[in-house]
């Protein structure tokens, strides 16, 4: 580099001194612009009701025992980091030695990660009363309006990775290891290790390892419970490191350990109004659950619930009419299934169901060659009142035509299924066949698929830092409040000063 030799001169600069200590005063009020939004989340958090965060404490003033953190500032920060996409609580110490906006929420404190670990797991209660405070806050506002919400879910990666999925044997083959090494480590003397630290950290890992498969043990009962078939059983499956989690399909077509997050969002300013966590590996069974958890948290049902089609089915269609809620979701296409399992069943085309003829007046129907199948039972079905009838076994045992008439038949009998629209699933169609009804649909991703994206893309919510699903459900509480707060302030002109907050 040219430092001016040429002209005989040689330049002075000032040189970079990086060893040198420096110590200087630090104005903490203006490490941030007035305008930041670690001042609207902490304004925003001051003004709800945290008693019950508070009540946790145990010291007092003159009182013994280390002070703790106070809650106002450990929400705020949690809030702060999560909406800068940090869910990590040794990542929040680090930042909370040199980044303005971390100093100015801590006041130039440092908090420990144990501190921050702690906090964001053991006020799941308070934090849900928080959380329920905050949308009367924004109803009163008029930000919600519960006449219109959007479901959808989605699959939050676990903790756990896939090579921790082990069999029942493998399990108790870890466990036992587990044990030996708890009592090796409980008969350690002093001396044999360097210090009596490192020997209770040992024996604490050892133990919580042996913890966490004797869960897993536990939980691999529970889900061969709910197979059916030995060879299901069988092939059963959990992880050592997260016993909660389940394989489950991701948008990309892939499978990881995962939960499957439920979130209810009230589409006046895609607020989110409900949120809970489950194992489901589908979204069928979760509609219902998660309407009653938005009903609790804003003292009213819904009027209206929008879906995609993986939560229509009859029974949600049913429930949602019991519970006077509209719904609006696409109709179920079978056609191809229905294709499929009549080539499944490789039946002789002269044999198909459209060639038995139904007789309405006897409620029965004949086969091709005149025999007699009678009404069995009936049972719901994908919207549909099925009705079965069964040939006489007696009569199909000598047929000629067995072969062609009940291939793939499990007790060698013939059986005919009559369908009937149920009432509530054809008033269903009909509304969904309206323009009215097209076009509410076409809004749903705009606001259902919203926050979703926005927890994953500006929250990084990807992949659970915590581990079981009460935990899981606990941070991704956490992530909500964080995003309908910032939400909050998005829509504020200016929420300091505005006043909107209550």
């Amino acid at each position: 580099m040219d430092r001016g030799e040429e002209s005989g001169l040689k330049v002075r600069v000032k040189a970079v001194d990086r060893e040198q200590m420096v110590m200087r005063a630090v104005d903490v009020e203006r490490l941030i612009d007035e305008d930041h939004p670690a001042r609207s989340i902490w304004e925003f958090v001051g003004r709800q009701d945290l008693g019950r965060f508070y009540r946790e404490i145990k010291t007092v003033e003159g009182g013994l025992g280390r002070t703790p953190w106070d809650p106002r500032m450990m929400i705020t920060l949690w809030v702060f980091a999560y909406s800068e996409g940090v869910g990590s609580a040794r990542e929040i110490e680090r930042l909370c030695e040199y980044h303005p906006a971390y100093q100015w929420i801590t006041g130039m404190s440092v908090v420990n990660y144990h501190s921050l670990s702690d906090f964001r797991v053991e006020n799941g209660e308070a934090l849900k009363k928080l959380f329920v405070e905050i949308l009367a806050a924004l109803e009163s506002q008029g930000l919600i309006t519960m006449t219109r919400v959007m479901q959808d879910g989605t699959k939050l990666e676990a903790a756990a990775s896939k090579s921790s999925f082990r069999k029942e044997g493998k399990l108790r083959g870890l466990l036992r290891v587990a044990a030996e090494q708890v009592e090796a480590l409980e008969q350690t003397e002093e001396g044999q290790e360097n210090s009596e630290r490192v020997r209770q950290a040992k024996r604490r890992a050892s133990r919580e390892r042996k913890k966490r498969l004797e869960a897993a043990l536990k939980e691999l009962e529970s889900v061969r419970e709910s197979k059916s078939g030995r060879e299901e059983k069988d092939k059963v499956r959990v992880s050592t490191t997260d016993p909660d989690a389940r394989i489950m399909k991701q948008s990309n077509g892939g499978y990881s350990p995962s939960y499957n997050v439920q979130v209810t969002t009230d589409s006046q300013e895609k607020i989110i109004v409900g949120v809970r966590v489950s194992q489901a590996g589908n979204d069928y069974g979760e509609l219902v659950p998660a309407i009653e958890e938005a009903k609790q948290n804003t003292g009213r049902s819904p009027e209206q619930v929008v879906v995609d089609g993986g939560y229509i089915s009859a029974a949600n269609v049913m429930s949602m009419h019991e519970k006077q809620i509209e719904l609006i979701g696409p109709l179920p296409d079978n056609t191809a299934k229905t294709a499929g399992l009549a080539r499944t069943k490789a039946i002789d085309p002269g044999f198909r169901a459209e060639e038995f003829i139904y007789d309405p007046d006897r409620d029965r129907y004949t086969c091709p060659l005149g025999q007699t199948l009678r009404y069995e039972a009936k049972q719901p079905h994908r919207g549909d009142m099925r009705f079965i009838y069964k040939s006489d076994p007696k009569v199909c045992a000598t047929c000629k035509s067995k072969q062609q008439c009940c291939s793939g038949s499990e007790h060698g009998i013939r059986s005919i299924t009559r369908k009937e629209r149920l009432p509530i699933m054809a008033k269903f169609e009909a509304r969904m066949v309206t323009e009215e009804a097209r076009e509410i649909y076409k809004q749903r991703s705009a606001v259902a698929e919203f926050p979703n994206l926005w927890l994953k893309e500006k929250l990084g919510a990807r992949k659970f830092k915590l581990r079981g699903l009460a935990k899981v459900g606990i941070e991704a509480l956490w992530l909500c409040l964080t995003y309908n707060i910032i939400n909050w302030i998005r829509i504020s002109s200016s929420p300091v000063e505005s006043g909107l907050a209550t």
